[in-house]
């Protein structure tokens, strides 16, 4: 019996000891092993500190920058929005790593090396996101291998461009309401500030609700309501270590992002199995994205024999409806709200646009072939896109010892691809390249980036954004109306602060003094 008890202390001391070790590997040798790895790269950095890594320094910084508003029309976002990278780079130049808690991430600026890693998605692969992220962005976002190309090729149908020409009377219904809105807030003169950022993203919801799903944004309204929470939790947890589990404790924001979570998913899995029932029973399809994907699901698993381990089950549907949700309404709405305030602050591309815009449509509604057309309105979504993100920054991990161009990167190093630091580099756009200037598009993409891999709002290679289309169709429809409708200012009340919640927001609103034009 004793001798039976001390082999089963021996054992938990072994076990004990084990769960020591690995976690001092975790914490501590295994990114020592990396930081001598990197510096023998010629790469530089701060020295590693327990557990945090640069994690405090980081929050300090984004609640420095965020604590004071940008000087009006400057563009030089970087040390506000990205504030971690700028400091690096100022520090230690472009050949430097940020520790994120134990993590050490190799800051990548060249179009080369960007290419490399957006083209070579086995050797560098999305990062294992904190789960409680993934609540936010599970799907195709998060998938890698076999299950995201499986994804891919189900979903890609639902983005065709055909598809999407068939939304545009959705589109064109939002953009109705909310012009009418605007409308009834106008005083006698014909005029009203307005803060349109909340217009704007209530606008992306509403046409992501009718295109993805059939209904309105009022019905989607508490789903919406419940991914902002959501999202702002989720920031909250970005900002610190992950730890392995922490997601179990039962803190304040644990249960509400886990009570948010059950929330949504019962609303969509009532959704879909609502609409799997209208399919099987032969019901006329609405022909929006969801009837498209599960359309593209059923004949991926009759091809295949129905076998249980092809097409999507039910929480798979549920998680890409989550990213049709959020990557939709957040994109969008990020876009064009950035759009209207630069054209206040240069309205001589506001009437160039405008002209442009009733040029090809007069006063009627926009239409796929005049979209097509609107050549101003391209250059000026694209310059949009280069100083204003939606987002700033994403990051990949290195699965195994690797060559990204002269650098030797080992297996747990995760590199860093700062979007804005690339779009803002005067050494890829010039020493204009914070100026807002939509004519380096006047001859197209290709001639603008002298054909590099420097503009990348919707990242790049295979996993290329598949709602990219989406969004500038949805985005140049609703600029067009808007500009037939009216003419618009910064309003005094106007404080220049961009922020980064996830995308890239208006930290105080967005208010304008809207005109309304008699056309």
């Amino acid at each position: 019996m004793e001798a039976a008890f001390r082999t089963i202390l021996v054992l938990i001391l072994i076990l004990f000891l084990i769960w020591v070790w690995r976690i001092l590997n975790w914490l501590w040798f295994t990114p020592k092993r990396l930081e001598r790895f990197l510096r023998k790269q010629g790469l530089q950095g701060n020295p590693y500190k327990f557990f945090v890594g640069d994690m405090n320094e980081y929050r300090n910084l984004r609640k420095e920058a965020f604590s004071k508003p940008m000087n009006l029309f400057s563009h030089d976002i970087v040390p506000r929005v990205f504030s971690i990278f700028d400091h690096s780079i100022n520090t230690y130049g472009k050949n430097s790593f940020i520790w994120f808690g134990p993590t050490p991430r190799v800051t990548v600026t060249d179009p080369e090396l960007i290419k490399e890693v957006l083209n070579k998605m086995h050797d560098f692969r999305k990062i294992n996101m904190n789960p409680q992220v993934r609540l936010l962005a599970p799907g195709l976002v998060s998938l890698e291998g076999e299950k995201w190309s499986k994804h891919r090729k189900i979903i890609n149908p639902a983005f065709n461009l055909e598809k999407l020409k068939n939304m545009l009377p959705l589109f064109i219904k939002c953009n109705d309401d909310l012009i009418s809105k605007w409308e009834e807030l106008l005083s006698s003169d014909g005029s009203s500030e307005i803060d349109v950022w909340p217009f704007l993203q209530n606008l992306a919801s509403d046409a992501i609700s009718r295109t993805a799903f059939g209904s309105s944004y009022e019905e989607g309204r508490r789903i919406f309501e419940l991914l902002r929470e959501q999202t702002e939790h989720t920031v909250k947890v970005m900002l610190k270590v992950y730890i392995p589990g922490w997601r179990f404790v039962p803190t304040s924001t644990n249960r509400r992002m886990s009570a948010i979570d059950r929330d949504i998913n019962a609303s969509l899995m009532n959704l879909i199995k609502n609409r799997e029932a209208a399919l099987k029973a032969g019901e006329a399809t609405k022909n929006d994205l969801l009837d498209i994907l599960l359309e593209s699901n059923h004949k991926e698993m009759q091809e295949q024999g129905n076998n249980k381990n092809v097409g999507m089950n039910i929480e798979d549907v549920i998680g890409e409806c989550k990213i049709f949700y959020f990557a939709g309404q957040e994109t969008t709405s990020s876009l064009l709200v950035w759009t209207m305030i630069l054209l206040c602050m240069y309205p001589d591309w506001q009437t160039r646009a405008r002209d442009e815009v009733l040029r090809v449509f007069g006063n009627r509604k926009p239409d796929f072939d005049g979209l097509n057309q609107l050549k101003i309105v391209s250059m000026i979504l694209n310059e949009v896109l280069r100083l204003y993100p939606p987002i700033v920054g994403f990051a990949r991990k290195v699965c195994k010892d690797v060559k990204l161009g002269n650098l030797s990167l080992a297996a747990g190093v995760h590199v860093s691809i700062p979007t804005v630091l690339v779009h803002h580099d005067s050494e890829l756009w010039g020493d204009d390249a914070k100026e807002f200037k939509p004519e380096r598009f006047a001859e197209g993409l290709l001639k603008a980036t002298n054909g590099r891999v420097s503009l990348i709002p919707f990242g790049g290679g295979p996993r290329i954004c598949i709602g990219q289309n989406f969004t500038l169709l949805e985005a140049k429809i609703a600029l067009s109306m808007i500009l037939q409708r009216f003419s618009f200012e910064l309003s005094p009340t106007y404080t220049h602060a961009p922020t980064t919640v996830i995308t890239l927001q208006p930290q105080y609103g967005a208010p304008l003094i809207l005109r309304k034009l008699e056309i």
